[in-house]
């Protein structure tokens, strides 16, 4: 849960670097452009308080010294979104022309945008940061997907190779079925014959034996 945490604090790092981008933009651009940018920033605006509520969802489903550091996190980032909004806010607002006060205006807006651009390159940055990071775990998960795919692939091929053996196991308890019952046939009749011709040899030898006696008898 913690890894789906930190994906959504990805995205909000990447969507708020943007938004700052755009913020910092508003202030020189022309009205046409100004518009779509104030579209845009509305639109990244929601998304980002929709990550944090996400955020807070997964934080309520942890326990322990998880939840706790988690939770600070995510009131960080939402006091964070809460200074965007104002400077969006700020920023979109049309500037008031005119004398002293109109020197002030550009004075401050001057400090502003040397601040913004600061925090611009802050962002970019950790943009950067997070794009690699991104990158490395994109990576990782093809990595990851291709050593799936081999291990099911092995898998399915040593499926195979026992079926096969299977098939071939039984083929051959059936053949040593068929060459049992063909030696004992063979046993069978060979033990018949032996019988056969033990009483053959009896049946002469008691002949014999008559046909002795009888010869005796004749002569005496």
């Amino acid at each position: 849960m913690a890894t789906l945490v930190d994906n959504y604090e990805q995205q909000y790092a990447v969507l708020t670097a943007d938004i700052t981008a755009k913020i910092s933009r508003i202030a020189i651009v022309n009205s046409g452009e100004k518009r779509a940018l104030v579209q845009d920033v509305d639109r990244q605006v929601e998304e980002a308080q929709e990550l944090l509520e996400q955020m807070e969802l997964e934080v309520r489903g942890m326990s322990g010294t998880a939840r706790d550091r988690l939770r600070g996190r995510v009131e960080s980032h939402r006091a964070e979104l809460k200074r965007l909004n104002q400077e969006f806010q700020s920023a979109k607002r049309p500037k008031d022309d005119g004398g002293a006060e109109g020197g002030r205006d550009e004075s401050w807006d001057t400090s502003i945008t040397i601040d913004q651009r600061q925090r611009l390159l802050d962002n970019s940055d950790r943009i950067e940061r997070t794009g690699r990071n991104l990158q490395n775990g994109y990576r990782m998960v093809l990595e990851s997907e291709e050593v799936g795919s081999q291990v099911l692939k092995d898998l399915h091929d040593q499926r195979e190779t026992i079926q096969r053996t299977r098939g071939r196991l039984r083929e051959t308890d059936a053949e040593l079925g068929r060459g049992s019952r063909l030696l004992s046939g063979m046993i069978f009749r060979a033990v018949q014959q032996r019988i056969a011709l033990a009483i053959v040899a009896l049946v002469l030898t008691i002949v014999a034996c008559f046909v002795v006696y009888y010869s005796f008898k004749s002569k005496g």
